[in-house]
Parts: structure tokens; C-alpha cells; sequence
């Protein structure tokens, strides 16, 4: 990703910010900010896994991974810092870095809030908006977050060992 493209955002991650403004908004002003919404919110994503549905917990983060082994290698190839070790340490790289890991991620966030939300009407018939941005960000963002970086690495240690052209 060159330095302008890197400054400027897709349409996709645009309209992941929006959503998840919205989401953020409309979570506050529907169910509101309370210990007992905390309490139910932790309840509800520690059963998701078990409930119906359960294969997004395996598709969304096999996607991310998938994109993040490519962005990886991709920075090995041009030996660019490990993303999150850069995220962490260099602030004037930090906010185009993660511009590219929303870049990357955008339809993998936004296929898990569609499922969420299905997911939400089928179990709750209710919809918590600030929840579903929860888990499709856990699901697609923190799986690359941690994975690309750990590419890099794993590039750099094979090709000090002679494996890697």
C-alpha cells in the first residue's frame, strides 16, 4: 500500500466507521449504560459460541487469517516492521497502519455484523447493536491484528534460517 493510499479509505471502511458510530449511538440510546446491561452483554457473548450460528466463531477468523498472511508476507517481502509491534511503538505510523487492517478487514466486519444480527433476532429477538460490533470485531479485527505481524516474524526467522527466498 503506497503512502497516499494508505491516508485514504475505502468506501467498505467508511462505511465500517459509520456503522459502528451508529451502532455505538444507538446501543446508548436504546438499552443504555448500566451495570445490569454490562452483566447481560458479558452473558451473551461468552454462550454465543455454543449457540446457533456457532460457525462464524471459525469463518470469520479463518478470513482474517487468510487476509493477514497475505498483508503479512506482504510486508516481509518489503520488510516492513511487524504490523502490531509497529501499531504499539511507532505513533506517527500508527493511524495508517491501522487504515490498512481496516482496509483489509472491512467486508469481514461487515459480514460478521449481518450474521450477529441475524444471529441476535434468532436467539434474543431483540437486537443490541454494541454487541454485534463487539463480536464482529473480535471475530475479523483482532484475529489479523495479532496474525500479521506473527507472519512477519515467522518470514524473517525462516529466511535467517536459509528457507526463504
Amino acid at each position: 500500500m503506497t503512502d497516499t493510499s494508505a491516508r485514504e479509505l475505502g468506501v467498505l471502511a467508511k462505511l465500517v466507521i459509520a456503522i459502528a458510530a451508529l451502532l455505538i449511538m444507538a446501543g446508548i440510546v436504546w438499552h443504555g449504560v448500566t451495570v445490569d446491561n454490562f452483566q447481560r452483554a458479558w452473558r451473551d457473548l461468552t454462550d454465543r459460541p455454543s449457540g446457533p450460528m456457532a460457525f462464524r466463531f471459525i469463518l470469520q477468523p479463518s478470513m482474517a487469517a487468510i487476509a493477514a498472511v497475505r498483508d503479512g508476507l506482504r510486508d516481509a517481502r518489503t520488510e516492513r516492521s511487524p504490523y502490531l509491534w509497529t501499531i504499539l511503538r511507532e505513533p506517527h505510523k500508527r493511524v495508517a497502519r491501522l487504515r490498512e487492517g481496516l482496509e483489509a478487514t472491512a467486508r469481514i466486519i461487515l459480514l460478521g455484523l449481518t450474521m450477529d444480527v441475524i444471529y441476535q433476532v434468532i436467539v434474543f429477538d431483540e437486537f443490541y447493536p454494541i454487541e454485534a460490533l463487539i463480536i464482529a470485531l473480535l471475530l475479523a479485527f483482532v484475529p489479523y491484528l495479532l496474525l500479521r505481524g506473527l507472519v512477519v516474524r515467522v518470514w524473517h526467522a525462516r529466511a535467517s534460517a536459509g528457507r526463504v527466498r
